[in-house]
């Protein structure tokens, strides 16, 4: 019996998500992809394909302010997509974590996205 690593088992719980998660014009998918250095975010209608609002930690708006991939970065990267959103008429949303476990980062994004306006 082989084992399986943990980005291997990182995929297993993304596709697990995936299959229940499905983002609508009413309701678009947020997105979190978390890497080593930036955290990344999008708000997607899965029914077109098409990404409707995107920000991440290197984003223009929030370059200079942010130091590392903390919790605090989390936090900013979540109210510029909040505050995005909200400007472009999104106000609810079906939360995806991409296969993450819903606390540190994943957490703090979800929480400042919230209290910029969004509904999950």
């Amino acid at each position: 019996m082989s084992r399986i690593s943990s980005k291997q088992a990182q995929v297993i719980r993304k596709k697990r998500v995936r299959r229940t998660v499905s983002g609508t014009a009413a309701r678009p998918r947020l997105s979190v992809y978390r890497g080593n250095r930036h955290i990344y975010t999008q708000i997607i209608d899965d029914t077109l394909g098409v990404t409707l609002v995107a920000a991440s930690s290197m984003s223009k708006e929030l370059s200079g302010k942010l130091k590392g991939n903390t919790c605090e970065t989390a936090k900013e990267v979540g109210a510029l997509l909040a505050s995005k959103a909200v400007a472009k008429g999104i106000e609810q949303v079906v939360f995806d974590r991409g296969g993450y476990k819903y606390h540190g980062k994943v957490k703090a994004l979800a929480e400042a996205a919230r209290s910029g306006g969004l509904k999950f």
